[in-house]
């Protein structure tokens, strides 16, 4: 079969720093609605560009995000003008490092349809996703036919192999093209390889891995659904990847923490009150935060935590849905929501964990683990390819999520 794993063909690189708000640290509406509310956010920015229709002019006139990608259209123009420089038939041997850990790894385009000799694809996602943040991605994706931000795929064997070759390669390629450092400590370096030897070896190694999705379930959902057969993404190994906990925040439910410790103890839970309030280290505890109080609750069975919170602690006690409005993931390191009613701190799942889901072919569920350190969004854009474009339906799914 044809490489699944390609250059990018025509794309645009940053030249010194990507302007307006950090994209990457956004994960509800309203904090992006936020953000760009901001003096100059939703001129030229690649939060504009990515959420056209939470623009401060999309809101003002009521645009659904389809009526919205001029928005996104003038931002992105805006943006490679003032910040991009033009490439083609580049792969980018990107490095993120910091107190998250570090990952070295290869930029470029890939099929997330691809399917190797047994009939399975070789890009593999690992968590279920919200069908209305993919339909909102397929979208946008469709109507700039620009990726702006790349998708994480970890292989599932040989990657301290590929990790050395990438080493190689920057050894090779000496001075970064991009080195940014954000105001966390966060370093990103990428160096460009066009077309010769050097590309070529790359992709071939990147070509015989199966890959898992480490960060960006949705947006290899919505790059298969617009139907481009094309995905920005950084196929990494390390050198030190990490798994950090997404734990979930109860809102707009009407209970204290007294009542929600009733109900999970009616379910049948171990609930005991507890001075810690920190997330457990291993699996089979959750902790419960509510103001000054916590509860620890023990979770039966051998299944993963974060499905035994959703399917036991919200859904069969609390009769709420896991994937709706009073339920929000919420990623290590980040600060609850004001209107939290409680924090559920969950343990992060161990990779053993996450490569047998991965073999059995099985999804955990949506917003589950934390890779870090994350690719850092805008440093390569890539051109899409024009193909039709398919009904989304993201005019009539009502998107609670960022």
């Amino acid at each position: 079969m044809d490489a699944w794993v390609s250059p990018v063909r025509h794309g645009w690189v940053v030249r010194d720093t990507v302007p307006g708000p950090d994209v990457d640290e956004f994960a509800e509406p309203d904090q992006v609605i936020t953000a760009l509310a901001q003096p100059g956010a939703a001129d030229g920015t690649l939060l504009a560009v990515q959420h056209p229709h939470r623009t401060p002019a999309a809101r003002r006139q009521g645009l659904a995000l389809r009526e919205a990608l001029p928005i996104a259209h003038t931002a992105l123009d805006q943006l490679r003008a003032s910040h991009y420089d033009q490439v083609t038939d580049v792969v980018g041997v990107a490095w993120g490092d910091g107190p998250e850990g570090s990952a070295l790894g290869l930029m470029c385009v890939v099929d997330p349809a691809a399917v190797n000799a047994d009939g399975l694809t070789f890009v593999r996602h690992t968590e279920e996703v919200y069908p209305d943040v993919v339909a909102e991605r397929a979208a946008v994706l469709s109507g700039l036919r620009c990726a702006t931000s790349a998708a994480m795929l970890v292989p599932t064997d040989g990657g301290e192999q590929f990790t050395r070759l990438l080493c190689d390669a920057v050894a090779r390629l000496g001075a970064p093209t991009v080195s940014l450092t954000d105001a966390s400590g966060r370093r990103s370096r990428m160096w460009l390889a066009g077309q010769g030897d050097l590309q070529d070896t790359l992709i071939e190694a990147a070509c015989a891995q199966s890959l898992l999705v480490a960060d960006g379930n949705h947006r290899v959902a919505a790059a298969t659904r617009a139907g481009h057969g094309s995905l920005l993404a950084l196929i990494t190994a390390g050198p030190d990847l990490r798994i950090g906990p997404i734990h979930r925040v109860l809102t707009g439910t009407g209970l204290g923490l007294a009542e929600l410790a009733g109900r999970w103890r009616q379910a049948g839970l171990d609930v005991q009150p507890t001075g810690e309030r920190t997330a457990p280290r291993t699996p089979g505890t959750v902790v419960a935060v509510a103001g000054p109080d916590a509860v620890q609750v023990k979770l039966p069975g051998d299944d993963l935590d974060h499905r035994l919170v959703e399917q036991l602690m919200i859904e069969r006690a609390l009769g709420l849905d896991p994937a709706g409005p009073n339920v929000r993931p919420l990623p290590q390191g980040r600060p609850p929501r004001s209107d939290a009613d409680a924090v559920l701190l969950i343990a992060p799942v161990p990779l053993p964990d996450v490569l047998a889901v991965h073999a059995a072919g099985r999804r955990m569920p949506r917003k589950a683990t934390y890779f870090t350190p994350k690719p850092r969004s805008g440093l390569l854009l890539a051109d899409i390819p024009s193909t039709p474009r398919v009904d989304s339906g993201v005019d009539e799914i009502p998107g609670h999520r960022a």
